[in-house]
């Protein structure tokens, strides 16, 4: 049996580490700002390393160091935003390294304190409406944004926006020959919260042939599928081939949502596929658990395009 404490899967719930930054304010006041990761994108949490630099790189990539075997860049978080950072004397920091993964790379982020778990429901959970006003650190560089105790306000950051920028990572499904790549007809609904993820995805579908019909998170892609069943009743099956889903959005994540339609009738022989930035060994697993039959780790063009193809297949 699964403890009672476990996150399941399916439970619209996520694990957060919350960490802080501390800026100066130019009154001279120390403003904490509150952050989270997802629990599903950290491999673990250190003391700052010993590090080699690395010459000619940018300010904030602190350097490298040498984890277990794997070459790690470490990014100061603070530094990258452009925050003014209080001097030791103003304030305690404790300064630590979250050592991430997804999109299949690890990196690092110093960050001034990491505090602890949290536990949060997507529902309680809104899209950043609003530019933070903190260097590069806009509202397309933040998933969303919650409440925690005593109306503070906490910001989950778009890990894969920022280290896009940074340069590490470039999301694309491009770079792939067109000529390999296997044409089918039908509709997909496309769901995500990031409006960069639709675009690129969006356009690798229709490079396969599909109409694609976009949703924002989980209650607007389950708000689609009743649309498509009022118009196509039980035919539905024939038009809608594929469901190919994001996992981490605000109000209802995927997990949650791909378990509501694997329980209804009318939906739960729709293919569904989620394509996500998390690649840690057990999300696979988890999606099989709700019913998914693929999953997708954003954006490896060759492994996107073979899998909707192989599902394609063994869907017909």
């Amino acid at each position: 049996m699964m403890d009672d404490k476990t996150l399941k899967v399916g439970s619209n719930e996520l694990e957060l580490v919350d960490f802080r930054l501390y800026k100066k304010e130019p009154d001279g006041r120390i403003y904490e700002g509150i952050y989270g990761i997802n629990v599903a994108k950290v491999r673990e949490i250190i003391k700052v390393p010993e590090l080699t630099e690395l010459p000619g790189s940018e300010n904030y990539i602190e350097g490298i160091f040498d984890l277990r075997g794997v070459v790690v860049p470490i990014v100061d978080l603070a530094k990258w935003i452009g925050i003014n950072v209080p001097e030791e004397s103003e304030i305690f920091i404790k300064k630590r390294v979250i050592i991430t993964e997804f999109n299949n790379i690890l990196i690092g982020f110093i960050v001034h304190d990491a505090k602890r778990i949290r536990r949060i429901s997507w529902a309680d959970i809104e899209p950043a409406q609003f530019g933070v006003g903190q260097g590069k650190l806009d509202k397309s560089k933040i998933t969303g944004i919650t409440r925690i105790e005593n109306g503070e306000i906490l910001l989950i950051l778009d890990l894969e926006s920022i280290v896009e920028e940074m340069g590490f990572f470039e999301a694309n499904l491009e770079d792939v020959d067109l000529e390999t790549i296997e044409k089918f007809s039908g509709t997909v609904l496309l769901v995500d919260d990031s409006a960069t993820a639709r675009r690129i995805e969006k356009e690798a579908l229709e490079r396969m042939g599909f109409e694609v019909i976009e949703a924002i998170n989980g209650e607007d892609g389950l708000q689609k599928l009743e649309e498509l069943y009022s118009l196509y009743g039980d035919n539905l099956q024939n038009k809608l081939k594929l469901i190919l889903s994001d996992i981490e959005m605000p109000k209802m994540d995927g997990y949650h949502m791909a378990a509501k339609v694997h329980d209804d009738e009318r939906f739960k022989n729709i293919p569904l596929i989620f394509s996500s930035s998390i690649s840690d060994a057990f999300s696979d697993i988890r999606g099989k658990e709700v019913g998914a039959e693929g999953y997708i780790v954003k954006f490896d063009g060759n492994k996107f395009y073979n899998q909707i193809s192989l599902i394609m297949k063994n869907s017909k």
